[in-house]
């Protein structure tokens, strides 16, 4: 079966009833290795074609397609056709000139990639692979077409007819079909890493963010990436085939939940109007926050996609509707919140403020938290978003037992609820070492019938191999520091900018001395004391804490005082779940320092 995009079931209220069949038929006669998109947006200038059918040995095809009767068609020749949809006659253009001039747009921006052209020989510059297009008649027969003499204005193989798409008919007849339809001796093969580099021109918005500035699409002297990062396509169906109503994700670390959620604020802002309320995403992180607002800003979505951690937003709901800000004291963030949430009972806080709200890291939310955001949304979208990992609940307020349904959130039922257990962003080395310390903490549920429960997943590495995390074993904490400081040098000068790479420490005080030892090194660095002192987009280490590095992602993390945990008086299962979330932020290299003679130091031997 291949892989439609979105899926079917997501999409089938905008096709029409032939494009429906099509799609099905699609589906279910070709193979797994093909991939199908359903009027998606295509590359720089947003093309929209019915169907784009990849195959990695037969290359790329584009289809129009078509639901007119023969009684439709008034005239036809190679450039317009008449038809007459009520009655009325209407010039439009030939739908295979159609199709052709939307495959060149496909081609003209594939052909800006040097990897995905010929490098030399009489067809320098062109594709590397196969590519084509044609047209779909979905109530014509092919007795009817050649009847009509319709070959005369359109190619008989770029065509399929009605008869040659029904359920009965032969997957092999129906593939030939496809492929009579590509010129003969069109030779090449799509390679799967030519595969990710087509997807990443002809769908920006599936491309994984990176440290680096946004490319710029509309900028055709610009030089394309020599790396080209892209969702998986399991997390491109998903991220298309979002519908309205409540959504929840449950997601291993290293999943791509995040990616999800900007896509679909991505998309809500680009579908909005003028007079639409403002898109909402939570977050408890504040750093996480500021992450998520800057790729938003990246993007000129920040009027209408408000990016806000929890309690900033809790602040911003007080001042505007001439609430009382509680005195401060020890318990100052939980009276904020006890505020909104009375005024929001009294109706002094209105409720559906916002088009839709996505909740990112929603594990870190308390039941009433959620119970309070799902009443923000506008119930004539009811669009809310909710993002989710148990074993990253690293906050006991956030591991109250309750059910989805307690909190208001209505996503029991097939489509309504999605898991995802394959963590892309670490390396198989990198998520063995994370779950040597955190293995309790990752058993999966025993088999449930409840959809409405909150379930604890265990990762599943999607295989990708990185060197051994390091391990290093140094007699005090400032030598760790100095060790630690040696190896981001080395990974500077071996390519990687300084904001890729961060120091994430247990405590504060471990935070504070790394800080101090990398100035002594002439190390650019940003420590983050406090909120407001870090910057996605600088070019500096980051150093912060483990609990502050929640959501985030960095090609190199170093660890320093994991030996030193847990601390004092600690919880062991505590510490572990904080262990896990920072080392899971590391997508290439880990270094550990396990020199001390806590709980963690002797699990590294």
């Amino acid at each position: 079966m291949a892989t439609l995009i979105p899926a079917l079931s997501a999409c089938t209220a905008r096709m029409t009833s032939g494009e429906r069949r099509l799609a099905q038929r699609l589906q279910d006669k070709l193979d797994d290795d093909y991939l199908l998109w359903y009027d998606v947006p295509v590359g720089p200038r947003q093309a929209h074609p019915d169907f784009i059918v990849m195959h990695p040995r037969r290359g790329l095809l584009v289809l129009e397609v078509k639901d007119w009767k023969l009684a439709t068609i008034g005239q036809a020749d190679k450039h317009t056709w008449t038809i007459l949809p009520d009655g009325t006659p209407k010039t439009v253009i030939n739908p295979l000139e159609q199709a052709r001039q939307y495959a060149h747009q496909v081609v003209d921006a594939l052909k800006r990639d040097p990897q995905l052209t010929q490098p030399d020989g009489p067809h320098q510059g062109q594709i590397a692979f196969p590519w084509s297009y044609g047209v779909v008649f979905t109530n014509i027969t092919r007795q009817q077409f050649k009847a009509a003499e319709l070959h005369h204005a359109i190619e008989p193989h770029r065509v399929l007819c009605k008869d040659e798409m029904l359920e009965t008919v032969d997957a092999e007849d129906l593939q030939s079909r496809l492929w009579d339809m590509f010129p003969y001796m069109m030779r090449g093969v799509m390679t799967l890493p030519m595969l990710e580099r087509v997807r990443w021109i002809l769908f920006p918005e599936v491309r994984v963010p990176t440290q680096e500035p946004l490319f710029d699409d509309t900028d055709t002297l610009a030089d394309l990436p020599s790396m080209m990062r892209v969702m998986d396509l399991q997390q491109e169906q998903l991220a298309r085939s979002l519908g309205d109503g409540h959504r929840v994700i449950h997601g291993v670390a290293g999943s791509g939940k995040t990616m999800i959620l900007g896509y679909r604020a991505e998309y809500l802002a680009k579908a909005s109007t003028a007079s639409s309320k403002p898109i909402l995403i939570l977050c408890f992180n504040e750093p996480l926050g500021v992450k998520l607002h800057s790729v938003m800003a990246a993007k000129g979505l920040d009027e209408k996609v408000h990016v806000r951690h929890f309690h900033k937003w809790c602040h911003e709901q007080i001042r505007a509707f001439g609430q009382t800000l509680p005195a401060q004291s020890a318990h100052f963030f939980d009276d904020l919140v006890d505020a909104v949430i009375r005024g929001v009972a009294r109706s002094q806080i209105p409720g559906g403020q916002y088009q839709a709200v996505l909740i990112d890291e929603g594990h870190d939310f308390a039941p009433e938290w959620l119970k309070l955001v799902v009443q923000m949304v506008d119930p004539a979208s009811n669009s809310l978003l909710v993002l989710y990992d148990d074993a990253q609940s690293i906050y006991k307020r956030s591991r109250l037992k309750f059910t989805l349904k307690s909190v208001g959130i209505k996503a029991v039922g097939k489509g309504y609820s999605t898991i995802l257990r394959i963590n892309y962003r670490n390396t198989r080395q990198i998520l063995q070492v994370a779950s040597l310390v955190a293995a309790d903490l990752l058993k999966p549920d025993e088999a449930s019938d409840d959809d409405d429960a909150i379930p604890s997943l265990h990762p599943i590495s999607c295989g990708r191999d990185g060197e051994a995390p390091l391990i290093i074993r140094m007699p005090t904490l400032r030598d760790e520091a100095y060790a630690i400081a040696d190896h981001l040098s080395t990974a500077h000068n071996e390519g990687h900018a300084w904001g890729d790479l961060a120091v994430l420490c247990a405590d504060w005080k471990t935070r504070d001395l790394c800080a101090q030892v990398l100035r002594q090194r002439g190390l650019p660095l940003e420590n983050r004391v406090s909120p407001g002192d870090f910057d996605p987009t600088s070019d500096k280490i980051k150093v912060m804490t483990m609990h502050a590095s929640k959501g985030l992602e960095f090609p190199v993390v170093a660890l320093p005082g994991v030996g030193h945990m847990p601390a004092a008086g600690e919880d062991e299962a505590e510490a572990a779940r904080v262990f896990y979330v920072a080392a899971t932020r590391a997508t290439h290299r880990l270094v550990i320092g396990v020199g001390g003679d806590g709980g963690f130091s002797r699990r590294f031997g």
